[in-house]
């Protein structure tokens, strides 16, 4: 992750593109998991995000893995989660938009890491249609246990209203065929949101939904 300027880094895929650090990278590979990513056919849902969540918790909870700061982590009891909720689980209409202009991303910092458009995300909540912009790191393609991971940042109107203000994350895989599985409750806030020295991506104004995502983790504070 870079270092430069005070604000953070993302949960997993975010960190990743910017992981400049052991710890960091470390951090990285822990959540994008199969096993954290995919649900486990023993597991129900319910099992496995409690699962989910205490392996976050145990993150957040070891120094050398810990995002948070001295002072944080000497308090840290657990991160604060919305109510697991299976609306905000959704298997949603997969368009590949091939072709798409590489970008440089907007972050916290100076850091400008290039992202490209690779598909969108279709679908209904709360009697609303909705489309998701799906972005592929073109450092993190490269790699070969990374080449089929896929971001998507976004916000909603929960941001600083019992979310974090500057949005959050998911990551996803390449999916097989038209459809993919947008699961809001994995949703995980940009490191920032714990400390300063990391360098955030910001969610692009197509991302930006009209709609409360009452899912996934909470504010810091």
């Amino acid at each position: 992750m870079d270092k430069a300027g005070p604000m953070g880094r993302p949960y997993f895929l975010y960190l990743l593109s910017l992981a400049s650090n052991l710890s960091c990278m470390k951090y990285l590979i822990f959540l994008f998991s199969p096993f954290l990513l995919q649900a486990q056919d023993t597991l129900s849902y319910w099992e496995e995000m409690q699962q989910h969540r205490d392996h976050l918790n145990q993150e957040f909870a070891t120094p050398e893995k810990s995002p948070l700061t001295e002072e944080d982590l000497a308090v840290f009891d657990s991160l604060d989660f919305y109510p697991v909720d299976t609306q905000y689980r959704i298997v949603a209409r997969f368009i590949r938009t091939p072709g798409e202009k590489p970008f440089e991303m907007a972050t916290s910092t100076s850091r400008k890491p290039v992202y490209e458009k690779y598909g969108e995300a279709h679908f209904k909540l709360k009697g609303k249609s909705l489309v998701l912009n799906i972005y592929q790191n073109h450092r993190l393609r490269k790699m070969k246990d990374y080449k089929d991971y896929l971001f998507l940042p976004f916000k909603d109107f929960t941001n600083g209203h019992g979310s974090y203000g500057g949005g959050r994350f998911l990551d996803l895989q390449i999916p097989s065929g038209n459809t993919i599985v947008i699961d809001f409750n994995k949703a995980y806030n940009p490191l920032c949101a714990y400390n300063e020295r990391y360098s955030c991506p910001i969610p692009p104004e197509e991302n930006h939904l009209q709609t409360a995502i009452e899912a996934g983790v909470k504010a810091d504070h």
